[in-house]
């Protein structure tokens, strides 16, 4: 599968601002296997002061840039065509870890490198312990049958969570805090996937955040998935030394296939945010994000 991809994150601001500097993590990941980027460019106005590119720790394609001078709006557009492999390697159940023999497993590993599941079992800075969370999975853990894979706990929480959240774009904002997602049980990608990761992570399953984009014209005769209208969020959760990680939406009770295209990995929102860094600039801000994600062949 073929798509074209365009994104453009508008920032208006009701003062002029006098300069500012900022992280973009919006250009799709090539990985070998699921998806290969043949042409991405990111286009910001005003003209940037300066601007540099690198790859972040967790491999993460990150454009910095700074602004001079007074400016009242902020365009960032990124156009991108991406080959996304029709089907993803599938995670065979018989090599999950039992849920119990999980810790041991953890123990034993000595990789730190960015795909090293020891950077996704503790708490990250927009998912702390919360003791509510931890309650809810083990309810939900305490009804699966016999020694569970952690395959299998992963696939049962989000099939809960999608079931006891609503998708509500209304309820929450970028920065509402995770307990009060939790407590409304309503909320977006966002925090659907951050209560996922912090209830894994409660069962000692590690855990990640996952940002890209959702197809956004579905094949005929399926529904248009949640949260296609701007950048989408699900969970990367680790099964063991040879399932690996699989993907999860939870917004969509679904393990994340060829609809899905990914941008950034890392702890949570905080290590993927597509916009991040520092502003001078008296009074408020509206900002507002389109996406569009064309299938070019079916």
């Amino acid at each position: 599968m073929i798509y074209d991809i365009k994104l453009n994150i508008h920032y208006a601001y009701s003062a002029a601002a006098a300069g500012g500097r900022q992280l973009l993590r919006i250009m799709p990941l090539d990985e070998t296997g699921r998806q290969k980027v043949i042409s991405a460019s990111v286009r910001i106005a005003p003209e940037p002061a300066e601007r540099r590119s690198w790859t972040d720790f967790f491999g993460n394609a990150t454009i910095e840039f700074a602004l001079r001078g007074a400016h009242d709006t902020v365009d960032l557009t990124l156009m991108a065509r991406v080959e996304r492999a029709d089907t993803d390697p599938e995670t065979d159940p018989g090599t999950s870890v039992a849920l119990g023999k999980l810790p041991s497993v953890l123990r034993a590993c000595r990789d730190l490198g960015p795909a090293s599941p020891l950077h996704f079992i503790a708490a990250s800075p927009r998912v702390p312990e919360l003791p509510q969370i931890a309650d809810y999975a083990r309810k939900v853990a305490a009804v699966l049958s016999g020694d569970p894979t952690t395959l299998h706990t992963v696939m049962a929480i989000g099939t809960a969570l999608h079931r006891d959240i609503s998708f509500d774009a209304r309820a929450t904002t970028v920065d509402t805090p995770l307990a009060e997602a939790f407590a409304h049980r309503r909320g977006v990608c966002q925090d659907m996937s951050h209560i996922m990761i912090g209830a894994l992570r409660s069962l000692g399953i590690p855990a990640g955040y996952v940002s890209g984009f959702l197809r956004t014209r579905p094949p005929p005769g399926r529904p248009r998935l949640e949260g296609a209208d701007a950048m989408h969020a699900w969970v990367r959760a680790w099964c063991g030394p040879q399932a690996g990680w699989l993907d999860y939406d939870p917004t969509n009770d679904c393990v994340a296939g060829p609809n899905h295209v990914v941008v950034a990995r890392g702890r949570d929102y905080a290590d993927v945010s597509p916009v991040k860094g520092i502003l001078r600039v008296a009074g408020g801000q509206t900002s507002r994000q389109a996406v569009d994600v064309i299938p070019l062949q079916s």
